[in-house]
């Protein structure tokens, strides 16, 4: 029995490796195959990552690179049927909302073979997000869905789903954030450049002189825009004003800071894109995480990290319901708001949501094998 497990992208394998880690473990678990169908070339994406993550390299590598979200679909689909077509897998595994997800759940339906989903039933009931409309289609024909939050299983079930093919399972992206925060607790972190960094901030010598928070941002509603990004960036220079904050900067945001001018002051260092072992090295020690990404929310909440989130809504309420996340929308003033009450002790504390205990991919595997098998 053969599973192919797809991915697309950096932050896909995170999902897949705790599953990877699942299926190696269990004697009876089917065989697999990693597919990575090329949708992000990420040349940091080597032997060392694919090390830190505990898994090896994929079996296939697609190679379909970008273009617009059509073009690329189209290629990735165009090559995960030939790939189906010469070895036919017994079921297809996908995790999250990119276009590799739904690109290769539809080839896979369409040859009758079976669709896992990871991450299932979440939405942000926003149109305006590719990520959502991929969401919905991938979910429209999966088989089997796996699901982080209680507020996907209520969206599946309105949405007709087979009360026995819905799994409450917990996070495998939580999975993955305990496995590599307890690995950096033994790894020699001195050579990354966040450490550098975080040991400036120490030079202070004081409490207050040590603290620091991180910022990311990339959504293109956020970035893409000149108006609402210079809005954002009045908000993080008035934080920075009594915080130090890090900027690790997405491509596409840099050339947009650089494009439409975006002044963000001095208290605000701009970084590169960090490899995920130097990044968690820095977020897990901020004392707040300024945000626009998905995964993040769920991340800063696994790992207790306040965070606030720069989006007018979230497809991942259990952050804001139960974790340390806050949905601040794009209002500077509010941004800024909830930011300060961080610091000033009076954020909220949070809890890790029911289930979020690092097994998550075990319970997929537990489900899988079982199906599968028959």
């Amino acid at each position: 029995m053969l599973i192919y497990l797809v991915a697309g992208a950096r932050p896909n394998f995170m999902k897949i490796a705790p599953i990877v880690r699942a299926l190696q473990a269990r004697a009876d678990a089917p065989a697999f195959k990693i597919i990575h169908t090329g949708q992000h070339y990420d040349r940091e994406m080597n032997d060392v990552f694919f090390e830190e993550l505990g898994i090896p390299q994929p079996d296939v590598f697609m190679a379909a690179g970008g273009g617009s979200h059509a073009q690329q679909t189209a290629k990735i689909m165009i090559g995960f049927e030939e790939l189906c077509q010469g070895e036919r897998p017994d079921a297809v595994l996908v995790v999250g909302d990119v276009n590799s997800t739904l690109a290769c759940s539809i080839v896979a339906k369409k040859l009758n073979i079976p669709v896992a989903h990871v991450e299932a039933g979440l939405r942000s009931f926003d149109m305006a997000m590719p990520e959502e409309i991929n969401r919905l289609v991938t979910d429209s024909i999966s088989d089997w869905f796996f699901v982080t939050e209680p507020s996907a299983v209520e969206h599946l079930r309105r949405e007709g789903k087979k009360e026995d093919a819905i799994h409450y399972v917990g996070h495998v992206m939580v999975d993955n954030v305990l496995y590599q925060a307890e690995k950096l607790g033994s790894a020699d972190a001195s050579a990354f450049e966040t450490s550098k960094w975080k040991a400036e901030r120490k030079k202070g010598g004081n409490g207050a002189g040590q603290r620091y928070g991180v910022v990311t941002l990339h959504r293109p509603s956020n970035v893409d825009d000149a108006a609402t990004f210079a809005r954002i960036a009045g908000a993080l220079k008035e934080i920075a004003a009594d915080l130090p904050l890090i900027f690790p900067v997405h491509p596409r945001t840099r050339a947009n800071i650089e494009k439409f001018g975006i002044d963000l002051g001095p208290n605000i260092t701009l970084a590169g894109p960090q490899a995920y072992m130097a990044f968690l090295n820095l977020w897990k020690d901020a004392a707040v995480v300024l945000t626009d990404s998905g995964g993040l929310q769920e991340e800063t909440t696994a790992l207790g990290v306040p965070c606030v989130t720069i989006r007018e809504n979230t497809e991942r309420p259990v952050t804001v319901d139960e974790g340390s996340n806050v949905l601040a929308g794009t209002d500077p003033a509010v941004i800024t708001a909830e930011a300060r009450k961080i610091l000033r002790g009076e954020g909220k504390q949070g809890r890790r949501p029911h289930l979020w205990d690092g097994k998550a991919a075990e319970r997929i595997v537990d489900v899988l094998t079982k199906e599968i098998r028959g």
